[in-house]
């Protein structure tokens, strides 16, 4: 094309920095992810980049090395419980501040965001005073608990959000048709709100397992999440073993999108 037909379109010009910043975004953005993966299958000592060889030793590492496998199932047990327990606290919550229109109900909402606000060394800090004052020291239920109380905000906001672009006219039809309090909202309400339910609790266990601040406090020798390992880890020597056991952290995020786009899709989950 002649420079005098692409001075009468100047709308291509636009078109094609766009296309080049959005590449060049992406770039940025996913080529420190795939450095990681690829340190993890080199035959090398050191963490360098490019490498010669290819090899699995690092991840026979993580098996050999007992502290990255029970902090990962650590990570795993504490991540499956904390958002089971929020969601027995969000559910009645959201449904609570669905029907609710006052300056209390938006205030009690507005304070469920505060763990997510709040600079999580902030919360860390605060709980640790706290639980010990009540008899909580240091252990697995400590860790429950704070993580616990940063999950409860993210699957209140997300079924809150759902709850509230749901009719409320399909539950009044139940009860008019003869249907219990619970029989409407175990087949009609509970349905609807799944997908914020399911949502929110994807998102409490992304982030518990890669909260280090609050994990940091409450862990103990025996009982501690992988982030903490990791960077005890790197405290003390920093091989290719830290870009394995991050792989297998990644490809756990991503088999949990899998999951959630098999059941309910993610624009499903997007467009509430």
């Amino acid at each position: 094309m002649s420079p005098r037909a692409l001075a009468l379109h100047p709308g291509r010009w636009g078109w094609a920095l766009l296309a080049i910043y959005t590449f060049l975004f992406f770039v940025f953005v996913f080529a420190p992810i795939a450095v990681v993966v690829a340190v993890s299958f080199t035959a090398e000592q050191g963490v360098q980049f490019p490498f010669d060889g290819f090899s699995f030793q690092w991840y026979e590492r993580l098996w050999q090395y007992r502290p990255f496998v029970d902090s990962l199932l650590t990570s795993l047990y504490l991540a499956l419980a904390s958002a089971l327990a929020a969601i027995v606290v969000a559910i009645p919550a959201a449904l609570y501040l669905g029907r609710s229109h006052g300056t209390l109900a938006t205030a009690i909402a507005s304070f469920l965001l505060a763990p997510i606000a709040i600079p999580a060394l902030v919360i860390g800090m605060s709980l640790l005073y706290f639980l010990s004052a009540i008899g909580i020291g240091v252990s697995f239920t400590a860790l429950l608990i704070t993580h616990t109380i940063v999950s409860i905000s993210y699957v209140t906001r997300t079924t809150l959000s759902v709850y509230r672009s749901v009719s409320h006219s399909l539950g009044e039809a139940a009860a008019v048709l003869g249907a219990s309090p619970w029989r409407t909202f175990t087949n009609v309400t509970l349905p609807l709100i799944a997908p914020g339910i399911f949502a929110g609790s994807l998102f409490a266990i992304l982030v518990s397992l890669d909260n280090l601040a609050l994990s940091y406090f409450f862990g103990t020798a025996n009982v501690t999440t992988l982030p903490v390992v990791m960077l005890s880890y790197m405290q003390n020597q920093f091989d290719p073993a830290i870009a394995a056991i991050s792989t297998v952290q990644m490809a756990i995020s991503i088999i949990l999108l899998l999951i959630v786009e098999k059941t309910y899709g993610l624009r499903a989950l997007t467009t509430q």
